[in-house]
């Protein structure tokens, strides 16, 4: 057990009981907080989110939560976005004819998925980064458990283009590709639901916070 401090930043949006309960059977002391100093000074930092990109990013700018992940990342500390809680990390989002802008972190738009069958919901199998941290020891093929009908379809920073570590997007597909995760540095995010993706969920949250 790690013994790590994470904090789960709580700006109405998430399944903040499940995700917790996921981080601390992986090894973390877990605090669910909306605190802006309390976020800052935690080992790492878990933004989840549900629902419309919109809404997101309005609670999120209602806690400063795009100034705590801003703030945490300058100094090099570990961020990690879940589901929307990464959609909100790049430029702006695109749903239902309103373009919302973002925390801008990365490069990107989040778009509808082109798929004959929305959400996109159930398990489905990543194609991993070379060099993945997160998904290191999980067996290649291994499904996780994805609930969205929007997503990143396009990655748009090169190797070059990150003030961070050197970006590793791993893609995963639904009626087209799709971002599944990126690690860059103190920031990490996955599209799907690791609390909710069985024994490689939990091996990939004790793989993050064995990081902090």
């Amino acid at each position: 057990m790690s013994g790590s401090r994470v904090a789960l930043l709580d700006y109405g949006s998430g399944n903040l009981r499940s995700a917790q309960r996921a981080l601390e059977r992986a090894g973390a002391d877990v605090e669910i907080t909306a605190d802006f100093h309390t976020a800052i000074e935690a080992d790492g930092l878990v933004v989840p989110g549900v629902g419309a990109f919109a809404a997101c990013m309005a609670g999120l700018r209602g806690v400063r939560g795009d100034r705590i992940i801003g703030r945490r990342l300058a100094g090099g500390r570990p961020v990690l976005g879940i589901c929307v809680g990464m959609q909100i990390l790049f430029d702006r989002g695109v749903e239902g004819g309103v373009d919302t802008p973002g925390c801008g972190e990365w490069p990107g738009s989040v778009t509808r998925l082109a798929a004959p069958v929305l959400p996109h919901m159930g398990w489905n199998t990543v194609d991993v980064a070379a060099g993945s941290r997160l998904f290191a020891g999980i067996d290649a093929g291994t499904r996780f458990y994805f609930v969205h009908s929007y997503g990143v379809q396009t990655w748009e920073m090169d190797s070059e283009g990150s003030p961070l570590a050197a970006p590793r997007p791993s893609w995963s597909d639904h009626g087209g590709p799709f971002l599944a995760a990126v690690e860059n540095g103190p920031l990490s995010a996955t599209q799907f639901h690791p609390e909710k993706s069985g024994d490689a969920g939990a091996e990939l949250l004790a793989n993050w916070i064995g990081g902090l």
